[in-house]
């Protein structure tokens, strides 16, 4: 049994230079299939969910294509990788629809720490139990998703000390949110948040894990993971979807996994370690020292996710998409993007010249993955 998969990806646009330029508004109007968010200078496009990797692999890679032929044509405008504002503007708002009130809301009440890039990974759970578990599990162990993407150590052209700055300032709304007993338990606290007014509306659930679906929160059939800061290779992304395939599919297989029945910590102290161990990913991803959710043991984010490697590649294997998981070594070895921009960083790179290489590096990407995979359909 395999999942149904799908991307919701937030980019910003701008310059080969690396300034950000806001232009969502013209791209919402051109295209089919992006979305604008408050702030004008990043765009979203959403996958339809599917099974299959390799059709994922091109519903990555076709709407980049359309919008990088789009940008070419307002100038001299491209893609831009990482999570934050990376070399400037993080001074003021750039609104995207000034009419609306929601935007009006996040813009006063927290300013540009929302406006970053992203990706939330969706995977199809239509049991509203078993979701509802799959969500505790991933909740706890969402920091090893994060040390994977981290992609944004810059902020305004400084290294801000964090690997994931957007998740390290990042407004997590509302501020408690509990580990889901149940469906019933779900409702009730959503219906208590938003009658509170600590929630304006049921898609202002800003926690690293939510279940989505498409009358929240009394119809629900996905897992939405949305700690991971944008990542840019196709490939990496799909190897970090298929781990998260693989856990909930071991998760499905195995009902004893819980972290409400499986751990010696009481569901309040599990949220708050869970809360520790996200800022210690934001800060140091891989390498950081993070509390293992069972009994508290001490273990490194990257032990931990070659440990869930070993763990799920049987599974992955048997369900046939194990080709997929296995370029998760390469980031374990090599580093995410935040690692690697850092490591040039602290050889004499400045920051601007860091992000300009890495918008090359980027394209390049795009287009070999194009040639070798998608251009029947891209055509």
């Amino acid at each position: 049994m395999s999942l149904s998969k799908g991307f919701e990806i937030e980019m910003y646009t701008g310059t080969p230079q690396g300034e950000i330029v806001g232009l969502s508004d013209k791209i919402v109007e051109a295209l089919d299939g992006f979305v604008r968010e408050p702030d004008s200078r990043n765009v979203e496009y959403i996958t339809k969910p599917l099974h299959s990797y390799e059709q994922l692999l091109c519903a990555l890679l076709r709407p980049r294509h359309e919008l990088r032929k789009y940008l070419k044509q307002l100038g001299n405008y491209t893609l831009i990788p990482g999570s934050t504002l990376s070399l400037g503007g993080s001074d003021r708002f750039f609104r995207s629809d000034p009419a609306n009130p929601y935007h009006d809301y996040i813009e006063r009440t927290y300013g540009t720490k929302v406006v970053t890039a992203s990706v939330h990974i969706n995977i199809g759970i239509s049991d509203p139990e078993l979701l509802m578990r799959a969500c505790r599990v991933v909740r706890v162990e969402a920091p090893l998703f994060l040390a994977l993407s981290a992609s944004s150590p810059f902020l305004e052209g400084k290294a801000t000390g964090y690997h994931s700055t957007r998740w390290g300032l990042f407004p997590h709304t509302p501020a408690r949110v509990p580990l889901f007993e149940s469906h019933a338990h779900h409702i009730q606290w959503v219906e208590e948040q938003l009658a509170a007014g600590t929630m304006q509306n049921v898609r202002h659930l800003w926690a690293s894990v939510r279940p989505n679906g498409d009358r929240r929160p009394y119809e629900l059939n996905r897992l939405e993971l949305r700690i991971c800061d944008l990542v840019t290779d196709p490939i990496a992304l799909l190897a970090i979807t298929a781990l998260l395939e693989a856990r909930l599919l071991q998760v499905i297989e195995n009902p004893d996994i819980d972290p409400l029945t499986q751990s010696s910590f009481t569901p309040e102290e599990l949220i708050g370690l869970t809360a520790s161990n996200e800022a210690a990913a934001a800060t140091t991803s891989l390498d950081a020292p993070l509390q293992h959710w069972q009994d508290g043991r001490t273990i490194i984010a990257r032990d931990w996710i070659e440990q869930m490697y070993q763990e799920v590649w049987p599974i992955a294997k048997q369900q046939g998409f194990s080709c997929f998981l296995s370029p998760l070594h390469k980031i374990l070895r090599e580093g995410n993007e935040a690692k690697q921009w850092l490591q040039l960083h602290a050889v004499g790179f400045d920051s601007q010249r860091v992000i300009s290489q890495a918008i090359v590096a980027t394209q390049e990407r795009e287009i070999e993955l194009e040639d070798k995979l998608c251009s029947p359909s891209m055509a």
